[in-house]
C-alpha cells in the first residue's frame, strides 16, 4: 500500500457502502437533523401560538432556528415587498454598524448582487466566499458592509416561496470561509418552506382579524349614528346649564357688594356641568375612535353603566324604563373595553327598538350581571318586547340576517364574534310575545381578586 493512501473500509461498513446504503453513523446523523428540524418548526409554531398579535417574536424565532440548524454565526430574515427586500429580523454582533442589514429599511435590488440573483432565480444562492463575489469586488455597498462590518464570509440565501410567489428570504452567514454542505442547504430550504407555510397562515389570520376589526368599527360608528338625537339631548342639558350658571354668576358679582360665595357656588355648578358634557363626549370618542384591540383588566359593571348613561335619552324617548341589577364583588375580567361596550350598546339598542314597536304594555329593560362558576362573569339583557319566533331565534346570529327593514344584519354576528374572541359565549332565549333575553359570559382570570 502506498504511503498516504486511504485505508479501505472492511467488514459490514464496506458492504453497505458498496451497495449505496447509508452507514449507521450516517443514519444517526440524518435522524439527528430531522429531529432538529422538527424541533425548530415546533418552536416557530409555539411562537405563533404565544404571539398571535405580534409578528416580531415569530420573525426572531424563525431566524434563530435557521442559524442554529446550519451552524451559522449571523443571519437575517427578509420580507419581499414592492419588488424589494426589507430586513425584519437579524442576528449580528451588538456593536454592528446600523447600516449592516438595517432593520425595517428597503435594501435595494442592485444588479449582480446575491439578493438580485435570488429574486431572479428564486433558488438558494450559495457564496462560498463573499469576499470573492463579483459584487464585493465591484464594491457594492450592501455586500461590502456585510463582509467588512459583520465579518461575513460564507453566505447562503434561501427563498421563501408561497407557491411561485417570492414573499421573503432567509440569509445565514459564517464568519469564516466554510461552505455549507448540500445537506445543510437542503435542510434550511425545507425549513424555509415549512416556516413560510406557518408565517402565511399567521398573516392570513391577522388579515382576517383586521377585516373583522374594521367591520366592527364601521358597525360601531353606524350604531352611534342612530343615537345622534339622544346624544344632542345629552349634551344640550349640561351646556344650557352652563349658560344659565354663567349668567347667574354675573348677576351675583354685579351686586353691591358682590355676593362672592353665591358666585362661587354657581361656578362650581358650571364646572360640574362641563365635566358632565365632557364625559358624554369622552364616551362617544372612545367608541368611535379606531384603535387596535387592547385587552386590560376591567370592571364590567362600570363599563355597562357608561353605556346605559349614553343610551339614557334614547330609552326615555321611546318610553322604556331601564332597570339595572349589577352584582357586587364581581371579579374583574380581561377584555377590550370598547369592544365589550359595543356588544352592550348593540344589545340595549336592539331591545329599545323592539319595545318601541309595542302599542300597549309595559316597556322595561333589565340589565344584570352575576358571577357564574366556572364560566366567569355573566351579563344579561332582558326586554319586554314582542319576543323571538323560533325562526328568528335559529338564525339570529347569522351574518346579514335581520328582522329590521333598514338593518344590515351584522350587529349580532359581530357581537358574537367579539364575545367568542374573549373566550366567552353569547346566546339568546325567548318566545313570541314574552320578550327576549340575551346573555353572554366572559371568563375571569383566576388570580384576580374580586372587587
Amino acid at each position: 500500500m502506498k504511503r498516504g493512501a486511504k485505508k479501505e473500509k472492511t467488514g459490514p461498513e464496506a458492504r453497505t457502502a458498496r451497495r449505496g446504503i447509508p452507514s449507521r453513523s450516517e443514519l444517526q446523523w440524518q435522524v439527528t437533523e430531522l429531529a432538529e428540524q422538527r424541533a425548530a418548526i415546533s418552536e416557530v409554531l409555539r411562537a405563533i401560538a404565544d404571539s398571535p398579535h405580534d409578528l416580531q417574536p415569530i420573525f426572531d424565532t424563525i431566524l434563530a432556528n435557521a442559524t442554529r440548524l446550519c451552524r451559522a454565526h449571523l443571519g437575517a430574515l427578509l420580507l419581499f415587498e414592492e419588488n424589494d427586500f426589507r430586513v425584519v429580523a437579524r442576528r449580528a454582533p451588538k456593536n454592528a454598524a446600523p447600516d449592516a442589514l438595517p432593520l425595517q429599511q428597503p435594501l435595494g435590488l442592485r444588479p449582480n448582487t446575491p439578493l438580485s440573483r435570488l429574486a431572479k432565480k428564486r433558488t438558494p444562492i450559495h457564496d462560498a466566499d463573499l469576499a470573492a463575489d463579483q459584487s464585493y469586488l465591484d464594491r457594492d455597498f450592501g455586500v461590502a458592509i456585510v463582509v467588512e462590518s459583520l465579518g461575513a464570509r460564507t453566505s447562503l440565501l434561501v427563498p421563501m416561496l408561497k407557491e411561485d410567489e417570492l414573499i421573503g428570504a432567509i440569509t445565514v452567514l459564517r464568519t469564516e470561509v466554510q461552505p455549507f454542505t448540500q445537506r445543510q442547504i437542503d435542510l434550511i430550504a425545507d425549513f424555509a418552506a415549512q416556516a413560510t407555510i406557518a408565517l402565511e397562515s399567521t398573516r392570513r389570520e391577522r388579515q382576517y382579524r383586521q377585516v373583522n376589526m374594521d367591520l366592527a368599527h364601521a358597525t360601531r360608528v353606524a350604531t352611534i349614528g342612530q343615537l345622534t338625537a339622544s346624544i344632542a339631548h345629552e349634551l344640550k342639558q349640561p351646556i344650557s346649564a352652563i349658560a344659565i350658571g354663567g349668567e347667574t354668576s354675573l348677576r351675583w358679582l354685579a351686586r353691591q357688594p358682590p355676593e362672592i360665595e353665591e358666585a362661587k357656588q354657581s361656578v362650581e355648578t358650571i364646572i360640574k356641568d362641563a365635566n358632565r358634557a365632557n364625559d358624554v363626549i369622552g364616551r362617544i370618542h372612545g367608541l368611535i375612535t379606531k384603535n387596535p384591540a387592547c385587552k386590560e383588566l376591567l370592571d364590567i359593571n362600570a363599563a355597562i353603566l357608561e353605556v346605559t348613561a349614553l343610551t339614557r335619552s334614547e330609552a326615555v324617548k321611546n318610553g322604556v324604563a331601564v332597570r339595572t341589577q349589577l352584582a357586587d364583588h364581581l371579579p374583574r375580567i380581561e377584555g377590550d373595553r370598547v369592544q365589550l361596550q359595543q356588544v352592550m350598546l348593540n344589545l340595549i339598542l336592539n331591545a329599545i327598538q323592539a319595545m318601541s314597536e309595542l302599542c300597549e304594555g309595559i316597556r322595561e329593560l333589565h340589565i344584570g350581571t352575576e358571577n357564574v362558576e366556572p364560566e366567569g362573569v355573566c351579563v344579561a339583557v332582558r326586554d319586554s318586547g314582542p319576543g323571538l319566533s323560533p325562526e328568528n331565534l335559529r338564525r339570529l346570529f347569522e351574518p346579514f340576517y335581520t328582522t329590521k327593514s333598514n338593518g344590515m344584519g351584522m350587529g349580532l354576528s359581530i357581537c358574537r364574534r367579539i364575545v367568542e374572541g374573549h373566550g366567552g359565549r353569547l346566546w339568546a332565549t325567548g318566545h313570541a310575545s314574552q320578550g327576549a333575553l340575551f346573555q353572554f359570559t366572559i371568563p375571569a382570570p383566576t388570580d384576580v381578586i374580586s372587587r
